[in-house]
């Protein structure tokens, strides 16, 4: 992204990814940057198809201009072929990591076409796009019933049944500020310190899932 910045103060538009794989190659022959040859071709490869796409929707005028990302915040990378998938042993096969274990929320269907392993709040995911053949759903009810949304009742059905709010944003923020508490209570980097922080974690992810969700 530097050299695309510069690039692009000099009055050019952007580097196209084709230039940006030959320095690719460059940078793993070079001594100071050999360390790439340790780190999967395709997600490099995928990060400069991410950046090559970046520039393009900012001079179509669809985004904001590139900018750097934090390290450690939306961290991801991804696999376009190459996976394995053993469900049945819970894991995965992942070029130049091998097999690792995961735990299956759901059966995974199709054809495996490409993988996203991403990090949040300490842990890292797998997203798992597939490709399948699917009939049209029919669906086995025969009968109807109406539903209200609101936000004092979580839903009012036809019939007169109502659902109460969840509100586990709430609760779990709740239980996020009083693990806070209690960690800025410890020695920093004690062990009771670090026990605290590892308990902070779930609230944590679990609030970060919600906002993704709403």
């Amino acid at each position: 992204m530097a050299l695309q910045n510069e690039n692009h103060e000099t009055g050019n538009k952007y580097v196209p990814y084709a230039k940006m794989t030959a320095w690719l190659v460059e940078w793993k022959n070079s001594p100071e940057t050999r360390w790439l040859k340790a780190t999967p071709s395709q997600p490099l490869q995928q990060s400069l198809k991410a950046l090559e796409r970046a520039y393009k929707n900012f001079f179509h005028k669809r985004t904001s201009f590139p900018r750097f990302k934090k390290r450690g915040q939306s961290d991801r990378f991804r696999y376009p072929q190459g996976v394995k998938l053993d469900q049945e042993n819970s894991r995965i096969s992942l070029p130049k990591l091998g097999w690792i274990n995961y735990r299956n929320s759901c059966q995974v269907m199709g054809e495996v076409k490409n993988v996203t392993v991403s990090q949040s709040c300490g842990k890292w995911y797998v997203s798992i796009q597939t490709e399948y053949e699917v009939s049209e759903p029919v669906h086995p009810s025969t009968s109807m019933i109406g539903l209200d949304a609101g936000i004092a009742k979580l839903a009012t059905l036809s019939d007169g049944t109502i659902f109460k709010p969840v509100n586990s944003f709430k609760s779990n923020q709740k239980k996020l500020a009083k693990l806070q508490r209690k960690m800025s209570k410890k020695v920093k980097f004690s062990n009771n310190w670090k026990k605290v922080k590892s308990k902070v974690q779930n609230p944590h992810s679990r609030i970060g899932n919600i906002r993704r969700d709403s």
